[in-house]
């Protein structure tokens, strides 16, 4: 790891305006991976203004939504009354996201800020990775990619989305607050992530010193039921093969209002729009669940190595679905 200059900020103010000012700097918080990726040496920031001491933390409810501070830990969110009772889905994300170690460590902010976990991204070994190296190419591609994405991918980069709470917080539409040195800003999280196209290195729409202060998560009617499902190779300390988070509105049989995002395919959280249409409206069937499942990987490109999560997600998803609304094959 190279030198660099260490600074604890005061206030958010303080730490915008540093970083804001500096394109070497950067921000320092649980669950970025920061430093697991200036020891590795693929990042070389000259100043980390350090953030985990700014009062940005703690969690607020109103009658449609949980205001969560984005230096919320992952297990003071989870523990929440309000999302255990009314986002349980989100809390099973949280829970399957991480050791109870690192989830007393991580932020909100930080999870959905990771950088990608591509072994060839953190491998600056390996010369060909666009979203390290703009232009050198893509290694993953022709290389192992057991673990990469089939959903919103080009042939710059396939790098995956890794983030487990990002899945239901999309399918709810949730909302980051931002700060920046031109002040604040709000969009829907749908829209802060970047598919890679032939930017990969470009990752979320945040400008340079922009800080994540607040997610603003809206509540499911209290007649919904969620379900986040991961599967993965082991049960602890693993990322996800494929995910599902859902959420259902049902009556007399048929579903009134579905939200859909699946994790572990996409090179962002992936939202299946074209799943909710097709169940919207329709009978609560495993029929429906699987045209459903068909429409949300219809757009799949998967590599010889990925080629078995097209059909590991549709299942992962009928079965949430199922699940969810108690229906019979």
């Amino acid at each position: 790891m190279r030198p660099f200059e260490y600074i604890r900020a005061t206030d958010a103010d303080q730490a915008v305006a540093a970083v804001s000012a500096d394109p070497g700097s950067s921000y320092l918080a649980g669950g970025t991976t920061q430093l697991d990726l200036m020891k590795d040496g693929v990042l070389g920031p000259d100043r980390l203004i350090d953030i985990s001491r700014l009062p940005l933390g703690g969690i607020t409810h109103t009658d449609v939504a949980v205001r969560v501070g984005a230096l919320t830990t992952m297990e003071e969110l989870a523990a929440d009354p309000v999302v255990r009772e009314r986002l349980p889905f989100v809390r099973d994300a949280l829970l399957l996201g991480a050791s109870t170690q690192l989830r007393n460590m991580a932020t909100i902010g930080g999870n959905l800020l990771q950088r990608a976990r591509c072994r060839y991204f953190r491998d600056p070994t390996v010369e060909a990775c666009n979203k390290r190296t703009p232009g050198s190419g893509c290694a993953a591609i022709t290389g192992i990619h057991r673990m990469h994405a089939i959903l919103g991918t080009s042939e710059h980069c396939i790098a995956l989305h890794a983030s487990d709470l990002a899945v239901p917080l999309t399918a709810l539409d949730a909302f980051v607050h931002i700060q920046g040195a031109s002040g604040a800003r709000s969009i829907p999280l749908t829209e802060l992530y970047l598919p890679p196209g032939d930017t990969p290195h470009i990752e979320n729409t945040l400008r340079h010193g922009e800080l994540i202060t607040t997610v603003e998560i809206p509540l499911l009617p209290r007649e919904a039921r969620s379900l986040y499902i991961k599967v993965r190779d082991r049960v602890s300390y693993e990322f996800a093969l494929t995910s599902a988070g859902v959420a259902l509105v049902q009556k007399d049989g048929f579903i009134q209002e579905a939200r859909v995002a699946l994790g572990g395919v996409g090179t962002v959280p992936w939202r299946a729009w074209d799943a909710e249409d097709i169940l919207r409206e329709a009978p609560a069937s495993t029929d429906t669940f699987r045209a459903a499942a068909r429409a949300a990987l219809a757009g799949a490109r998967p590599l010889p190595g990925t080629a078995f999560k097209v059909e590991l997600a549709q299942r992962t998803l009928v079965r949430t679905l199922e699940s969810v609304a108690g229906a019979q094959s």
